[in-house]
């Protein structure tokens, strides 16, 4: 076994505008109010399910859909943090500890930069990582595409596995 690995995570949901006063979407494991939500079967949460995806990528475990298939009516409005739970739980993933974690999110809306200190201390806080080990990175698609039109929101995740015997 290689004593680091590498995965690489993303995940894009629907969005549409929200006619419910409590509206909003979830991200990082935070629900962020805006008139806006997601379109998804859990509460698609981009930054974890993409997190999920790079965490199982670089443990060569498979995917999200494969462990939680959206077709299963168990997952629908489940929490993404149950999830990122399960995946970290996964015997595939015992030998690693998670060194760091970059994170884009690719969103119109709603704004981030507000955001992004509590989304980056609900990541490290959900990693079990110090704060420095955490990076949460804001992006637009400059009115491009479906994101740039307001009807998507995105997120890639990076991830460094250190073997624990490494570590």
């Amino acid at each position: 076994m290689v004593g680091l690995r590498i995965g690489l995570g993303f995940d894009i949901h629907r969005l549409e505008p929200a006619s419910e006063p409590d509206a909003g979407i979830a991200l990082a494991g935070l629900r962020l109010p805006c008139p806006w939500r997601v379109i998804a079967h859990s509460d698609g949460d981009v930054v974890l399910h993409a997190l999920c995806d790079a965490l199982l990528g670089a443990a060569a475990a498979g995917d999200l859909g494969e462990h939680f298939p959206d077709s299963d009516p168990a997952h629908r409005g489940r929490p993404s943090a149950w999830f990122l739970e399960r995946v970290r739980a996964l015997p595939a993933l015992a030998p690693w500890r998670i060194a760091n974690v970059d994170i884009n999110v690719i969103a119109e809306v709603p704004r981030l930069a507000p955001h992004k200190p509590a989304l980056r201390a609900r990541l490290a806080e959900l990693l079990a990582l110090p704060l420095a080990a955490v990076s949460l990175k804001a992006r637009t698609h400059e009115g491009l595409d479906a994101i740039g039109e307001r009807r998507a929101i995105a997120a890639q995740a990076a991830v460094l596995l250190m073997a624990r015997e490494a570590a």
